[in-house]
């Protein structure tokens, strides 16, 4: 096996199509917005893609059979002149090594794609728990910048301030090289959670900016579970500790 395998189930013929990733990272805001993303607009998986720089594992299904781990691109046929093209999986590259070659290569089949956009999400971990998320964002131009300003994202002196890691950063860093226009979303999150209301909070902006509508009710009903836990979580931290009663034995054997 070759370090990268691509395996196309189909190959569709897309019109100017739009990239957006959303892959495993920090409050897995990125994999459940663009996962949402592709639920609602009804995705259609097209290519597979497997590498030695995944862990050595496959997946058990329901139905008992297994799944390799792998990284899969959905494309979304639409009517106003631009496609989608969605990559979701099940991790990212371990290494840094892995994580060069693993977006280098996919850049290089989304060039043969006609990509010329796109997008990546993810999480911005904040260590602390974050009620209203804002969506951070970071682009390839200053255009690019003021075009999302209008969208609500924010353009923050220093943050992040350790910078993007990952594919998020890197397929925007190598995006570059290959003349496409890049835009990383990033919502906060504690990073503690699998965070929803983060996912939701870029989807929203992202949604504007491709003028669609899609419902968050999934999104909505995960993140009320969510608050339910933490929520049950600060009771325990703020409840008085109790005397142990097994510090007073009756007797030493």
């Amino acid at each position: 096996m070759d370090n990268i395998v691509i395996r196309y189930l189909d190959h569709p013929k897309l019109e100017d199509p739009i990239f957006i990733e959303g892959l495993p990272g920090i409050g897995n805001v990125g994999k459940l917005a663009a996962e949402h993303l592709k639920d609602e607009l009804k995705g259609v998986k097209f290519a597979e893609i497997f590498s030695k720089y995944f862990p050595p594992q496959v997946l058990v299904q329901d139905d008992g059979q297994v799944k390799l781990v792998n990284n899969e691109m959905h494309y979304v046929k639409r009517n106003n002149g631009t496609d989608l093209i969605l990559l979701t999986g099940d991790y990212q590259g371990l290494t840094p090594e892995g994580q060069y070659e693993l977006s280098d290569f996919i850049l290089k089949e989304l060039q043969k794609l006609g990509v010329r956009r796109v997008f990546t999400l993810g999480g911005y971990g904040m260590g602390r728990m974050v009620t209203k998320p804002r969506v951070l964002g970071a682009a390839t131009g200053l255009e690019l910048v003021k075009e999302m300003e209008k969208y609500g994202v924010v353009f923050s002196r220093g943050e992040p301030g350790a910078g993007i890691v990952g594919a998020s950063g890197l397929l925007l860093g190598l995006g570059r090289l290959y003349e496409m226009n890049a835009v990383c979303l990033m919502g906060e999150t504690s990073g503690y959670f699998v965070d929803p209301k983060s996912a939701q909070a870029v989807l929203e902006v992202l949604t504007k900016y491709l003028g669609i509508e899609i419902s968050f009710n999934e999104l909505e009903t995960k993140a009320k579970q969510i608050d339910q836990i933490t929520s049950k979580l600060k009771d325990i931290e703020a409840a008085p500790e109790t005397p142990d009663k097994r510090e007073d034995l009756g007797y030493i054997g």
